[in-house]
């Protein structure tokens, strides 16, 4: 499992986040909600060691602070917010990346099938600059996949972290990412997000963590975070929950699941 507890990081003489304590599991996708400017990416780069923190984080009986790289590495890949590159890498050079810090680089197949995973297939000499952010991003999660292929490896689950990984898209492809995910978690893998989209987490999230001004709100099922009074304090503006507009055009994939290929 992933457990964080008392985890504090200061930027400069400010505190982004508060002695926070988090919890994610093998085989569920835990999200992470909140406001911007509340600490969601700040906690995600202290549970993966990017950002120096206090307090303590261990994923999978691993002292992140002690852990070497190459061994984090073959648990646990980590997809940012955003991957710009300075220099003109084709695609199925991007994902190689992910197998050279992965287990199975030697298993160049993988390439090919994380791209397909991600709906890139055919991809793989177009040079990464020349895509759309959209799709970078879904290059880039190709890379992360092809780092952990398998939820499972030798009987230790390995994990996701997501930074937005539906920022750039469009809802069909926000679906067809939420869905790897999901995937990933329910073959016994762990998934931790930063999420905005608060209807995505409510379909495909097991847990929700809830994130405002440094401080978590709340931990639980969707159905015990995603309510009026927590989104609405958290928030700082009035949300109701599950109620459309009187007037105009609402759209909400309610029964949101990607079609069987």
């Amino acid at each position: 499992m992933l457990d964080a507890r008392q985890i504090t990081v200061d930027y400069g003489r400010t505190r982004i986040l508060h002695a926070v304590d988090f919890t994610a599991w093998p085989g569920r996708v835990v999200a992470i909600v909140g406001p911007n400017g509340s600490g969601k990416t700040t906690l995600m780069r202290a549970l993966t060691g990017e950002a120096e923190y206090g307090g303590q984080v261990t994923l999978s009986g691993h002292d992140i602070a002690a852990a070497k790289p190459w061994d984090l590495a073959a648990i646990r890949g980590v997809l940012p917010q955003a991957t710009p590159l300075a220099f003109p890498f084709t695609v199925v050079e991007v994902v190689r990346l992910g197998l050279s810090r992965g287990v199975a680089a030697a298993d160049t197949g993988l390439i090919g099938q994380a791209l397909a995973r991600v709906g890139l297939s055919g991809f793989e000499g177009r040079f990464y600059q020349e895509l759309s952010g959209g799709e970078q991003q879904r290059v880039q999660l190709a890379r992360v996949l092809a780092q952990v292929w398998q939820p499972v490896e030798n009987g230790t689950p390995r994990w996701l972290f997501l930074d937005e990984p539906v920022s750039a898209l469009d809802i069909g492809h926000q679906l067809q990412v939420m869905q790897i995910a999901r995937d990933y978690a329910d073959a016994g893998g762990g998934v931790v997000a930063v999420m905005h989209d608060l209807n995505l987490t409510a379909i495909f999230a097991d847990q929700v963590a809830l994130i405002s001004r440094g401080h978590i709100l709340g931990q639980a099922a969707p159905a015990d975070i995603l309510r009026d009074d927590l989104l609405s304090r958290a928030y700082d503006c009035a949300v109701r929950v599950n109620t459309a507009p009187a007037s105009g055009t609402f759209i909400l994939p309610h029964a949101a699941r990607m079609a069987a290929e």
